[in-house]
């Protein structure tokens, strides 16, 4: 353990208290390293956001066992407080329970701590140490912001001073996945106002978004190809705003090209597809550019081996995995466009990496997943539960108008091309992209009804095997957040354009602020798929060719909703290994996973059937056990090959999460 983790971790001693209450504003227990280290030493940690959900919790599930005698699913309960204000928790909490209070500024006494507290939870650690070893004395605000961009983001502002300096540190930050905390981002653009050289770009936003920075590079290397007379047509969106003309990328200068590089390989940047004989490109920029087949091909090559060179490792955070999941469906979408020949080349090196990836994640969902339900979501939802949480979060930052689209059974891979129909249809048309772990087992019922509740499936366990009570849920949870039922809809089964004129109807009354809409196209072509996931990524262009996504798109924003896309699971190529034998049938019968109302049935139904594994799986109602099919097999007729869902794969997991703006 590093020293952050044992410095909070000493502030919880085993076998001190079984009831502990831990005043944490600044959401410091919530930490994946954190988590997993307490719940190590037995203890559960469970937020303290509705008094009476977490009584029935604690009364269930603990209090009763420890009154019987009877153990616990911990020894030890951890009531998070996202508050310095214990006096409100109910007295017999209080006189049980041992209080504990972490802060941010308390750890950080020597550090601005309205600056600290703008930093991520994934630089705490290094911040941490950073203090012991270079901070001697007390530092202001300015001196932080310095201190912070220093030592944790190997940043400093005074130094950038060209404009290949500027480009080279912007790519590097956000290749990494670092962008600046708007704090940091305003002071770099104050130290950079007075250069001439960066005059007109929106250098904090820049700094801040890396949305922002890849359309600006995007639409910047378009422009550049142009002036060595190429012309093509961008596979992306372009960056319409006023500023993109002034950003001039230096992209030969060798810093800025060894990351342009990078990012075109792990698909954050895409290539420009053109017609004739490039004799003015140089070869370093060939590899932003689709000549032919063969390019292409040897992209998704080299895009496979540079991520199996850097698979996250057990210990890894959440966000390695969402990074890994996004880089794996660039790929994988632009394996799918291969013409057949050339896919067929590189099937077996796909599945090499499919192989790789899932024993892997596996592993980590093994050790980890039970501490991602507790994470905090002011930065984006980490789970799919998350979603309402986090929109409802945003209602209170100003976004008085709200759609969620969930995209049944859409994978990461598919939203890429969803993306790239639109960047052609609708250029107006951005996205903000994210990822999130959908609930395992990842089946219908269980993850999209956490989406509509914003509850663990063991919140819903009587309706876990049904998707009816989804609009009744929905609505809960905006009533519950202070909304009128009128204010909320709930629409389903929406997915051709001939239904979007009633749905503008319901959008279009002036009472309604909330929307929840999904869209079951993809999961049906799913179903219904012959043809593998190459024969989905066709009908899915046909569809997108239809004008409905864009059309959608359009008509929330349009009537003045901030839209929100995501999906409940994704799906994946897998090959029937056989039936189970059971001795009692399951509870539901998947293709990928079988669930069972009793431990015994479950414990036996392993035994019996080769190739299959279960995992206990925190969050899940205890007389709710998945039995998961073994790698890309299902439970099917032996060979039988199929598109399913319910299992643990990265392309089953982790689904999108994106906002759609206008651009």
């Amino acid at each position: 353990m590093s020293p952050w983790i044992d410095r909070i971790l000493k502030e919880f001693p085993a076998d001190l208290s079984r009831l502990w209450i831990t005043a944490d504003p600044d959401d410091v227990l919530l930490d994946e390293q954190v988590l997993s280290g307490l719940r190590e030493r037995g203890f559960e940690v469970l937020p303290f956001e509705d008094s009476i959900a977490f009584r029935a919790e604690y009364e269930e599930r603990y209090r009763s066992a420890w009154d019987g005698g009877e153990v616990a699913p911990a020894k030890a309960l951890v009531l998070h407080l996202r508050s310095t204000d214990t006096s409100n928790l109910p007295w017999d909490y209080l006189k049980l329970a041992r209080s504990v209070s972490l802060s941010l500024a308390n750890l950080f006494p020597r550090l601005s701590y309205p600056v600290v507290r703008q930093i991520g939870a994934e630089h705490h650690e290094s911040l941490f140490a950073a203090q012991a070893k270079h901070a001697s004395q007390a530092l202001g605000e300015s001196a932080t912001k310095e201190f912070v961009l220093t030592h944790i983001f190997k940043i400093s502002p005074h130094l950038i001073s060209r404009p290949e300096d500027l480009w080279h540190v912007l790519l590097k930050l956000h290749y990494r996945e670092s962008g600046l905390p708007l704090v940091l981002a305003d002071h770099v653009a104050h130290v950079l106002f007075d250069h001439a050289a960066f005059k007109g770009l929106p250098i904090s936003e820049l700094f801040a978004s890396k949305s922002t920075l890849l359309r600006v590079v995007q639409d910047a290397w378009y422009r550049y190809l142009s002036r060595l007379g190429l012309k093509g047509t961008p596979t992306d969106e372009s960056s319409p705003e006023d500023f993109s003309a002034n950003a001039d990328v230096p992209f030969e200068h060798p810093d800025v090209r060894v990351m342009v590089d990078s990012m075109f390989l792990d698909g954050l940047l895409h290539p420009i597809a053109f017609q004739g004989t490039a004799v003015k490109i140089p070869d370093w920029a060939k590899v932003g550019i689709v000549q032919d087949p063969l390019a292409l091909r040897n992209l998704v090559a080299d895009g496979i081996k540079g991520i199996l060179q850097s698979l996250p490792t057990l210990e890894t955070s959440h966000r390695d995995w969402a990074n890994t999941s996004r880089r794996f469906g660039e790929v994988l979408a632009r394996f799918h466009a291969l013409e057949t020949v050339r896919a067929e080349e590189l099937k077996a090196a796909i599945a090499e990496l499919q192989e790789a990836i899932d024993e892997r994640l596996r592993k980590w969902v093994t050790k980890h997943y039970a501490d991602l339900p507790s994470l905090p979501v002011v930065k984006g939802p980490v789970m799919v539960h998350h979603v309402p949480r986090f929109l409802s979060l945003q209602r209170g930052l100003g976004e008085a108008k709200i759609a969620l689209l969930v995209f049944d059974g859409l994978a990461v891979d598919q939203w890429v091309q969803i993306r790239e129909a639109m960047a052609q249809r609708a250029p107006t048309l951005g996205f903000d992209e994210n990822t999130c772990f959908a609930w395992l087992p990842t089946l219908t019922s269980v993850s999209r009804q956490a989406i509509f509740s914003g509850l663990k499936p063991r919140e819903f366990a009587e309706t876990i095997e049904s998707t009816s009570a989804e609009p009744n849920q929905w609505s809960r949870f905006w009533q519950d957040q202070g909304l009128r039922a009128n204010e909320v809809i709930y629409r389903k089964g929406i997915k051709r354009r001939d239904q979007l004129t009633e749905l503008g109807a319901d959008l279009s009354a002036s009472s309604t602020k909330i929307a929840g809409i999904v869209v079951d196209m993809v999961d049906e072509i799913v179903h219904g798929a012959m043809l593998g996931k190459r024969g989905i990524s066709t009908q899915i262009e046909s569809w997108c060719e239809s004008g409905f996504v864009d059309q959608l798109f359009t008509l929330l924003l349009d009537k003045g909703f901030h839209v929100y896309l995501t999906a409940d699971h994704g799906n994946v190529e897998a090959v029937g290994q056989g039936r189970p034998n059971q001795g009692l049938a399951p509870e539901i019968r998947g293709e990928r996973v079988r669930t069972y109302r009793s431990d015994t049935l479950a414990t036996e139904s392993v035994a019996a059937n080769l190739n299959t594994y279960r995992i206990d799986l925190a969050g899940l109602p205890t007389n709710f056990i998945p039995l998961f099919a073994g790698g890309r097999t299902a439970f099917m007729q032996q060979g039988e090959p199929a598109v399913v869902h319910g299992g643990i794969s990265i392309e089953e997991l982790i689904v999108p999460f994106v906002k759609v703006v206008r651009i």
